[in-house]
């Protein structure tokens, strides 16, 4: 199942991998983390933003007043836990600095059209490697956060290079690029 998925699972219960960390785990629980349901491992259940909601809700219930108002503090909180989470996963550490002194080269390395499910493909290859995310990306020399854009299916949101995918291509015999 891709990271971040929004439901369903394509295997049984009988173990796996914890779709916020990656670790392989016989005993996932399902977890709300930003939004999202995910299969997570008992380290990562602390992350479930519906266990952290019902103790600080303070019981009460009442309406709402402002659905906007509403509406942006769940956007925020959301966003907050999203942060959270990638902070907490060692995916991201919060300074964006890196990005905006060394600035982009998208122009000089476009991302082609990737395959249906690269994000997918990407994942398994790597797994069946008996590789984790962290020890590619050093492997390959890209940043950590744009492997797990390419496995979470958003390369192109995430602005990563074509370079980078030919390199998870070549790495992991696996074919991401379609054929024009």
């Amino acid at each position: 199942m891709a990271k971040y998925s929004t439901g369903g699972s394509s295997g049984g219960s009988g173990g796996g991998a914890c779709e916020l960390c990656g670790e392989s785990s016989d005993s996932l629980t399902e977890a709300n983390v930003a939004g999202a349901q995910l299969e997570v491992c008992s380290d990562c259940a602390s992350h479930n933003d519906n266990a952290r909601t019902d103790s600080r809700s303070g019981g009460g219930g009442g309406g709402s007043t402002s659905g906007g108002d509403d509406r942006r503090s769940e956007q925020d909180r959301k966003k907050k836990a999203a942060q959270n989470t990638a902070r907490a996963s060692g995916v991201y550490d919060g300074d964006s600095r890196h990005w905006e002194e060394e600035g982009t080269n998208y122009d000089d390395d476009p991302l082609p059209y990737l395959v249906s499910e690269y994000g997918d493909r990407v994942e398994a290859a790597r797994r069946d490697a008996g590789l984790q995310r962290d020890e590619l990306a050093e492997e390959l020399d890209v940043p950590e956060n744009d492997l797990l854009a390419v496995e979470q299916g958003r390369a192109n949101q995430a602005n990563v290079g074509g370079s980078v995918v030919r390199a998870l291509e070549e790495r992991l015999d696996v074919t991401l690029v379609e054929e024009t």
